[in-house]
């Protein structure tokens, strides 16, 4: 803007030097070639008047002619009514050609006086004639000669020039000193408060649209902000992950699950941080425009990751990923999988064995004395089956979650004591002593499961404790929960199985063996009816040295 106001004063000065040169030089002209014209006329009078005096002397007329051409800058010529050249005070008369046919000796002869302008274009002059008829017909003519316009200007060109030279150096001058004032109010504007400015009243209409358009983009940008802010809140809150990819394969967007997941940043290419097969496969199927599902493992969880493609533009697709974390589900996959193996070895067990040992009767081919043994045999395994069954509806009746229904108040003493009554035979097989330290106390719950619970948990401290062994069952109330704890002396759980015990038809004892009997239910029995109380299960345990379990109850449920 500076430049080219800068360049439109120049412009507009060098155009004004011009004109103003030229009109100068026009009027200076004009004023003086009109000068010349009157004295020209004024001369033509005065001599015609002395002609007239001397009419008739001829030699009177040739003398004053003669005196007066010597003194005057003009050139007098006296013709005759024939156009023959009588006089001429710059010229031999008999040297001139005829002068008939002169515009200004035609119209003299006419009217009295001719008058006329002659320019040499080869000298830079114009010639001014002005023509007189005298009473004895005879013309005389006097002409001026003076510098035409360019003729003046090609004698005054160097001064011209100095002038023009000083007039531009004036006229640069000028035009930086009047861009800067200009420019600098506009330079001075404080355009984050356009109405504050005290400028050029032209600007104002300009200054009023940009306040107003500044309001709108403040609101416009607090808005997106806000919105930005929402979606950053809202993303990086999600459990879930969310990755945009660009279509060239760069990290556009993460929020924070996504990066603790996968470890992506922003900027970052999709292979940098992840390089699992399945993750590269969703993300390259996703660039090549098909939605893909795949999971991915990783640090012990599970999750689905979902690409789905996004036209960016005629050549490409863009990616956003989901992750999902189905650890859980995967994991509940897993165990129902396990459970249905399980329970499959858990009856087919018994029941191969009840038809074996009934077929060998049926068919008598069992001799007599062991027919009381396979029919032993045969009630031994058919109770297993039915604990078995009657443990996995426990499960299932748990499982229904409604049984908060039946709550009501129960005594956590009375349950430990019908308890110990009902395994003391089963500890005294196992040389083992069930020692109490109980006091009374109630909670709020379904009373057959927490005596279900009680008894899994004293039956295992018997059944895995070492003869003369101890199993201490205690119950502890304090200002906000009431813990009930079973302590053995038994064999103790290795560490590596201790997370695992609570689940169904999980044994430290990978081959089912029979020595020490049992479902590999009890333990998860324990753990559902815990969770149905809103209760708390805590396990130490140590091989060799026994194993400790406590059930720690809420005072809500009280």
């Amino acid at each position: 803007m500076r430049r080219r106001i800068f360049i439109s004063i120049c412009l507009t000065s060098l155009l004004t030097l011009f004109l103003t040169f030229a009109f100068i030089t026009g009027i200076l002209y004009n004023s003086t070639f009109n000068s010349i014209k009157r004295e020209v006329r004024n001369e033509s009078l005065y001599i015609s008047e002395a002609l007239e005096s001397y009419q008739g002397h001829f030699s009177n007329i040739s003398s004053y002619l003669n005196t007066v051409g010597l003194k005057s800058l003009n050139r007098i010529t006296l013709i005759g009514n024939d156009g023959v050249v009588l006089y001429d005070n710059f010229a031999l008369p008999a040297n001139m050609d005829n002068h008939s046919y002169r515009p200004e000796f035609i119209d003299a002869m006419q009217s009295g006086f001719g008058e006329i302008t002659r320019f040499s274009d080869t000298l830079g002059e114009s010639t001014y004639y002005y023509a007189l008829k005298l009473e004895d017909n005879n013309i005389l003519r006097i002409a001026s000669t003076t510098k035409s316009v360019l003729g003046i200007i090609s004698d005054s060109i160097i001064w011209f020039i100095l002038i023009f030279i000083a007039l531009l150096t004036i006229s640069v001058i000028v035009a930086r000193f009047l861009t800067g004032s200009i420019v600098k109010p506009i330079n001075s504007l404080d355009l984050d408060n356009p109405l504050s400015n005290d400028t050029y009243e032209e600007l104002s209409p300009l200054l009023l649209r940009m306040d107003k358009q500044k309001k709108e983009i403040n609101n416009n940008i607090q808005e997106l902000t806000k919105t930005r802010d929402d979606f950053s809140f809202i993303t990086d809150n999600m459990s879930e992950g969310l990755v945009i990819f660009s279509e060239n394969g760069h990290v556009i967007a993460a929020n924070k699950s996504a990066k603790r997941i996968l470890g992506v940043e922003e900027k970052h290419y999709y292979l940098e941080n992840c390089r699992d097969s399945n993750y590269v496969k969703a993300i390259q199927s996703s660039f090549k425009g098909f939605s893909a599902n795949e999971k991915l493992y990783k640090e012990g969880h599970a999750y689905q990751l979902s690409a789905n493609p996004v036209k960016e533009n005629s050549t490409g697709y863009a990616t956003v990923l989901f992750i999902t974390d189905i650890t859980e589900k995967d994991q509940a996959e897993q165990r129902r999988k396990e459970f249905s193996a399980n329970v499959s070895h858990e009856l087919k067990t018994p029941l191969t064995s009840i038809l074996g040992y009934a077929e060998l009767i049926s068919k008598q081919i069992a001799k007599k004395e062991d027919i009381p043994r396979f029919a032993g045999l045969i009630h031994s395994e058919a109770a297993r089956l039915l604990q078995v069954i009657e443990d996995i509806i426990k499960l299932s009746r748990l499982d229904e979650s409604d049984l908060e229904k039946e709550f009501k108040d129960v005594s956590l003493d009375e349950l430990c004591l019908s308890v110990a009554k009902d395994l003391a035979t089963k500890a005294e097989k196992h040389y083992v002593k069930i020692n109490l330290n109980i006091i009374q106390v109630y909670i709020k719950g379904y009373s057959p499961v927490l005596y279900e619970m009680i008894f899994n948990l004293c039956d295992n401290a018997i059944t895995y404790n070492k003869p003369g062994g101890n199993v201490d069952i205690s119950l502890r109330k304090n200002e906000n929960t009431v813990t009930l704890s079973i302590i053995d002396t038994g064999i103790g759980i290795p560490m590596e199985h201790q997370s695992r015990v609570f689940e169904r038809f999980y044994r430290v004892d990978k081959s089912h063996s029979k020595d020490t009997g049992g479902t590999g239910l009890g333990l998860s029995i324990v753990k559902h009816a815990a969770a149905l109380h809103d209760a708390k299960i805590e396990l130490k345990s140590e091989p060799g040295k026994g194993t400790s379990v406590s059930v720690i109850f809420k005072l809500k449920h009280f």
